[in-house]
């Protein structure tokens, strides 16, 4: 039975993440791999529109653990209806934000309570587990400086402040260090090129060489 390979993409606002994935997805590609490329909150008609409730608006909006059921509802809809069957087909999957991100900034910066994202981790999520996590870590400052600079409308998060941010690089750093096995941390301070690089030889040294 075929079973592709699952990678996710995680860190604080404006760490250059969605270029990095669209710049690896373009190099697996160029090696004869079949490569989705998807996005939480989103990746489904049910998740994006999960997505504009959660990612626009006031930073009160809602509760952290309003938000926590939210994502979570989004992520079982992208799960059903995009990842687990292109895994099931053999493709590669990369993911700009996951189940570490609910982890980090509804949990540890937000405030819910640990265990109701690890249970529902437990039923959502099933076996459905990224093979390979890229945790991209930037200065809180630089970081939020890069994301107002892109503008558009969904800054909600970007509004919650500096320490809330300061929690969250603190909390995607313990993620990493908690599970190396399946996290790898990428300094995300540099040109396009360098991270670039950085990314490549963490995925090739993981994972390429397996097919």
């Amino acid at each position: 039975m075929k079973h592709g390979r699952f990678i996710t993409f995680e860190g604080g606002e404006g760490a250059g993440k969605s270029t990095q994935l669209k710049r690896l997805a373009a190099r697996l590609q160029s090696q004869g791999r079949e490569v989705v490329a998807t996005r939480e909150p989103g990746g489904s008609p049910g998740a994006e529109a999960i997505r504009g409730l959660v990612l626009t608006g006031a930073a009160d909006r809602w509760s952290p653990v309003a938000e926590t059921l939210l994502m979570y509802a989004a992520r079982r809809d992208h799960v059903e209806r995009l990842i687990r069957p292109a895994l099931a087909r053999g493709d590669w999957v990369i993911c700009d934000r996951f189940a570490d991100s609910t982890r980090a900034y509804q949990g540890a910066a937000g405030g819910t309570p640990p265990e109701l994202i690890a249970s529902l981790e437990h039923f959502i999520l099933e076996e459905t587990r990224p093979d390979l996590t890229l945790i991209f870590d930037l200065p809180v400052e630089v970081g939020l400086a890069r994301a107002h600079a892109r503008a558009g409308s969904e800054l909600r998060f970007e509004s919650k402040g500096l320490a809330f941010h300061e929690r969250l690089r603190g909390a995607f750093l313990a993620i990493a260090k908690a599970e190396p096995d399946r996290c790898a941390l990428i300094d995300a301070d540099g040109s396009v090129e360098v991270v670039e690089a950085r990314v490549w030889a963490t995925v090739e040294g993981r994972l390429a060489a397996h097919g």
